[in-house]
Parts: C-alpha cells; structure tokens; sequence
C-alpha cells in the first residue's frame, strides 16, 4: 500500500514539476545519499562517505529542541486562534477558530507526507527531492535508530525527526495567518483548498530556496565549497539572512493574504457598518501567548541550546516591547490615546520584524528594529491600507507585511559588526565569521524580499482562481449576514 501511495505522489509532482524534476527526485532516491535538512541553515547529517562515526545528538539541545516547538504549537493554537477571533465579529468567532485549528492540522500531516521533503532535501534551488517522503528513513524501528540532521556547528546534530517537527510548526502557522486577511467572508472547503495548493507550491519551494543548504560539515575543503553551495536553495546561495521566517514565515503570508482580500472582495457594509472587534480582552490573551511562544520560534531557531539561542530570546524581548512602546506613542501623537489593540498589534509587529534579525543583529540594533517596527505597521494598518484599498480583515498585510520587510532588510544593516551585530560566517571551511559591507548586504536583503513577494503572489493568484473556478471563493450574502458559526458549522460561540 505504501508503494502505491508513493507512486502516486510521485506522478503527481512528475505532473506538477515536469519530468525532468522527476526523473532527477528518481535520480536522487537511487543514490541513497545522506538525509539532509536544514534551518536558515541545518542541512542533515554527515555524508555516507564520511561517516566514520553515528552522530549522537546533546541531550540539552534535544530538550530545548523539544520544548521549542511546544511553544510554536502554542503560537497558533490557542494563541493565533484567540488572538484572530477576539478581532471579529461574535458570529464569526468560531469560524475563525476552525479556520486556524483545522488548516493547523491539516498542514502537519501534509508537512509530513511531503511538504518537508520538498523544502529540506536535495533537489534543486528552488524544489527539494523526495528522498523524505512518508518521512522515509527518518527512524529504522528495526534498530531503534534515528536519522539526524545537522545545527549551525559542525559536528552538532539533533534528530531529524525532531527538526522535521519544529519546522512543521513554522509551515502551519504561515498557512494559519493568512486566514486574517480574508476572514468572515470564505467558505471553509475553500479555505482547506487554497491551502493545500498554497501550502505545496508556495511555502515549500521558499523555504527551501531561503533555508536549505548541506550543512556545516559537508564545507570539509575549500575545493568542496563551490559545488556545495551550489546544493543550496537559491536565495540562500546569494547570501540573504533569513533567522526565522521574516521572507519564508510573515512576508509569504502577508502577500497571501493580500492576493485574498482583493480576489474575495470586501465584506458586506465595509466602509458603511461598524466592524467593531467583539472581545479585545481575549485578542490581549491571544497577543500575550504569542509573545510567550514567539520565544520558541526565534530561539529555537538556533537549533542548540547555545550562545545563538540566547541572542535569539533577549532581541525577541527587547524589541518586542520597543515595538509596543512605539505603537502606544504613534497612537497617542495622532490618535490622541493609545488603546489596547494598539498595544496587542504593536507587540505582533515587533515580534514580526525581529524575527529575520534576531540572530543575526546586535542588542541595540534590535531595539531600533522594534521602534521602527512599530511605527510602521502602524502606518501600514493605517494609511498604507487606505491606499491599497483592500478589506484585510485583521491587517495580515499591514502587520506582517510591512513588519517582516521591514525586519528582513534592516536586518542587513544591523547584522555588521560595526554596528554591534554578530556578523555572519563567511568561510565555513574554517567557521570564520565576517562583516558584509552595509550596502552590499542590504540589497541582497532587498532581492531576497522581491523574490518572495512576486513568487507568492503569482502562485496565490493562481491558487485562488483555481479554487474559485472549482469550489467557488466566497459564502453566499445571506450566509456572511448571518454569521459563519451558524452557516458553516451548525455554532455559535456564545449563548445569550
């Protein structure tokens, strides 16, 4: 049976990514190289060929590893879930959570059949291969062992499948923001569909071209280095820095959920009627488990209980709250008070932007990144969403939009040692770490960004109008004047 299934997807990407791909996925299985995968950097664990030794992975990272991903759970479900459905109407509440719980879901099952094999095996730079499908090799219940893929350290692993994951938490919680920008207004089916083409075609390529490489141990030689980067996922090969998702995490989703708004419409009486959020109390709730989970997103992408880790946790922290400060003073300057959602929007715009950089800047760089934050997701929910004219429901775009651009390309200029940042490693033959000239590296910050805006919003494009042409996009008038708890799950969220 399971021949079968693994025929079938197989002829389904032959279909998808022509046959040249798939004759090179064929290719690839064949040669049973060594598993691979990677985070912002982890590729897998150490060629055939030079494995004198079975990797053992520190107990300490292995726990903290584990721990990090139960806080990304946490990021979306209940975190993203209250935080989403406090900003809607009451009839919408529990469509909202669904949307969020079940596209979670579905997600981690897609992540494991093949969604991590297409983003962190070898293919090319832009597909992974299917040397992971069905999770395949990853743990040989004959032996009890375990494959393992490797850190930013040479000669530090962690087991794949915990990797595998980690990283499963980052591709459902992209898919699970987009639902903001259309919320209210979609039909469940629909949600699910455009998910799952989204999900294949968008989130999986990206984060292989920003995130996949072959790891710190297969630069044994300068006179590997070429043909090793050249393995690697496109954006990573032209040297962008990406520590936790700012291009493949909040941008993807942000132009996502933009594509959406414009393609649905606006809701019913928007522009006329009062869309007035129906419980900030449980939006505060949503925005604090956030913050507490956010500490697994970002730290846990260091991928080891180390020095990085906690670089990762004191920039989350400190310009997290630089960014609520900011909003709190922008809204006061010209709104005349500063309000509760305010200070919630400005945390998740703060926790947005840091996310690129939190590895890759110094302690103050990260504070100006939250300032700067702050302020301008705060325009972009604002004026910028004036001048796009698009009803994004809960701001996906002007939030995790402009916060991840933002975050990603200022990155580049705190990321200098001259400017308190760590640098980054520019020969990993010998792990000798560097500075990239200012300018240098804030353009190719800059190309990185533009080739994940164009690239989602051609494949959401084309997704939506698939399931548009086939499901059908929106809920009928009478349904969204109902409410979606009632005519899409039979619900309501409270009782009066």
């Amino acid at each position: 049976m399971n021949k079968l299934l693994i025929a079938f997807v197989l002829s389904l990407f032959a279909l998808a990514f022509g046959e040249s791909a798939f004759a090179q996925a064929a290719s690839d299985a064949a040669s049973a190289a060594a598993p691979m995968a990677a985070d912002s950097g982890a590729a897998a664990a150490e060629p055939a060929s030079a494995a004198a030794s079975t990797p053992v992975a520190n107990k300490g990272d292995v726990a903290w590893m584990i721990v990090a991903t139960a806080l990304v759970i946490m990021m979306s479900v209940p975190a993203l879930a209250l935080f989403y459905g406090g900003l809607v109407r009451s009839k919408n509440m529990l469509s909202v959570l669904m949307q969020v719980f079940v596209t979670f879901s579905m997600i981690v099952v897609l992540w494991c059949v093949y969604g991590y094999s297409l983003a962190f095996s070898e293919g090319n730079a832009f597909f992974g291969g299917f040397d992971r499908l069905f999770m395949k090799d990853m743990f040989n219940p004959k032996d009890g062992t375990f494959a393992m893929a490797a850190t930013f350290s040479k000669g530090v692993y962690i087991p794949e499948l915990l990797f595998l994951a980690f990283q499963a938490t980052f591709a459902a919680i992209t898919c699970c923001l987009i639902v903001g920008a259309f919320a209210e207004r979609m039909k469940f089916s629909a949600v699910l569909a455009f998910m799952v083409l989204w999900f294949t075609f968008s989130y999986a390529p990206i984060a292989h071209m920003v995130w996949f490489w072959m790891g710190p141990d297969a630069y044994s030689a300068k006179e590997v280095v070429d043909a090793t980067n050249a393995k690697a996922g496109f954006i990573w090969q032209m040297g962008a820095l990406d520590f936790a998702g700012g291009t493949v995490v909040h941008i993807n989703a942000a132009v996502a959920g933009l594509v959406g708004a414009y393609m649905i419409g606006k809701r019913i009486g928007y522009g006329r009627e009062s869309f007035t959020p129906h419980s900030l109390t449980l939006t505060m709730v949503g925005a604090a488990l956030l913050w507490v989970g956010w500490f697994g997103f970002n730290a846990g992408s260091a991928l080891e209980a180390g020095n990085s880790a906690v670089l990762a946790f004191i920039n989350t922290f400190s310009a997290t709250s630089a960014a609520v400060l900011a909003w709190c003073i922008g809204e006061a300057v010209f709104k005349g008070k500063a309000s509760m959602l305010g200070a919630a929007s400005g945390a998740v715009a703060g926790l947005v932007a840091i996310t690129p950089a939190c590895g890759n800047v110094g302690l103050m760089g990260a504070i100006v990144i939250g300032f700067i934050a702050g302020f301008a997701c705060l325009w972009g929910v604002t004026g910028l969403k004036r001048m796009l004219g698009a009803d994004d429901s809960l701001d996906v775009f002007g939030v995790h939009g402009v916060g991840g651009i933002v975050g990603a390309l200022l990155t580049g200029v705190f990321n200098n040692q001259a400017l308190g940042g760590p640098g980054l490693v520019g020969d990993w033959v010998t792990a000798t770490v560097s500075s990239v000239p200012v300018m240098d590296q804030l353009w190719i910050q800059f190309k990185g960004v533009v080739i994940t805006i164009v690239w989602s919003g051609v494949v959401s494009l084309i997704a939506y109008k698939i399931v548009d042409m086939t499901i059908g996009l929106r809920v009928s008038e009478e349904d969204e004047r109902e409410g979606l708890d009632i005519t899409a799950h039979g619900e309501t969220a409270y009782h009066n």
